[in-house]
C-alpha cells in the first residue's frame, strides 16, 4: 500500500522524536466521518511522542490535522496514539 501524503508527513515530524523509529507504524482508519491516523511506537519512546502535559502530541495534531481540506463533502483528520504504558 502506497503512503499517504498525511502518513508521509506523520513519518517526518515522528521520526527525529524517537529512539526507536524502526518501531514506528501509522495505520490508518476510515469511518463515516473521519480519516483516522494512529500512532504506534516502541513502549519506550510514548512519553518523548506526547511529552509533557501532551504538548507534543498537541502539537503534532495541530499540524497534522490542519492539513484537512476545507471542502463541505471531505472528511475530516484525527491523529490518535496508541499508549502502550497503561
Amino acid at each position: 500500500m502506497a503512503e499517504t501524503d498525511i502518513e508521509s508527513l506523520i513519518r517526518s515530524l515522528v521520526i527525529p522524536l524517537l529512539k526507536q523509529p524502526q518501531a514506528l507504524s501509522i495505520t490508518q482508519k476510515d469511518d463515516g466521518r473521519y480519516h483516522r491516523y494512529i500512532i504506534d511506537v516502541a513502549p519506550n519512546d510514548v512519553g518523548r511522542l506526547i511529552g509533557r502535559q501532551g504538548h507534543v502530541a498537541a502539537v503534532l495534531r495541530t499540524i497534522v490535522e490542519g492539513t484537512q481540506s476545507r471542502r463541505a463533502n471531505s472528511k475530516r483528520v484525527r491523529l490518535l496514539i496508541n499508549d502502550h504504558r497503561h
